[in-house]
C-alpha cells in the first residue's frame, strides 16, 4: 500500500501544482478556456487516484471541485467571484489533506474536520451531495 500512497502523493503534489497555476491564469482572464479545462482534468485525476486508495474526503473535495469546473464548461461562462474563492478554497483544502496524507501515511480527516468554511465543498447547497459519483 505505501508503494502506492507514494505514487499518489507524488502525482497529487504535481497536478496541485498545476491547478495552482491556473487559478492565477484564471484569475487574470476568468474565462479562460484552458484554464477551466486544466483544472477540470487535474480535479478529476485527482479524486481517481484518491478514491482507488479510499481517501474519501480528498475524493470528495475533488469532485465538487471537478463538478464546479464542469458547470463553468457546460455553460460557457467566465468563472465569477465566488467562484474563484471556491476554487482556491478547495486547492487549499486538496493541499492541506495531501499533506496529511504525507505526514501520516494515513487517509485525511473528513474534509469540514479540516475545514468548517468549506461546507460548499462538501455539501452544496443545491441539494445535489458531494457523494455523487461520476
Amino acid at each position: 500500500m505505501s508503494k502506492y500512497r507514494d505514487v499518489f502523493l507524488e502525482e497529487a503534489t504535481e497536478h496541485l501544482a498545476e491547478m495552482s497555476r491556473a487559478l492565477l491564469e484564471l484569475e487574470k482572464d476568468a474565462a479562460r478556456a484552458e484554464s477551466i479545462d486544466l483544472l477540470f482534468r487535474m480535479a478529476h485525476s485527482i479524486k481517481g487516484m484518491a478514491a482507488s486508495l479510499e481517501y474519501d474526503a480528498i475524493t470528495q473535495v475533488a469532485h465538487r471541485l471537478e463538478d464546479h469546473m464542469q458547470e463553468v464548461r457546460s455553460a460557457g461562462v467566465a468563472v465569477d467571484v465566488a467562484g474563484m474563492a471556491l476554487l482556491f478554497r478547495g486547492l487549499e483544502m486538496l493541499e492541506s489533506m495531501v499533506a496529511s496524507v504525507r505526514e501520516t501515511g494515513e487517509a485525511p480527516a473528513h474534509a469540514l474536520q479540516l475545514n468548517p468554511a468549506a461546507a460548499a465543498l462538501v455539501d452544496p447547497p443545491d441539494g445535489e451531495g458531494a457523494e455523487k459519483k461520476a
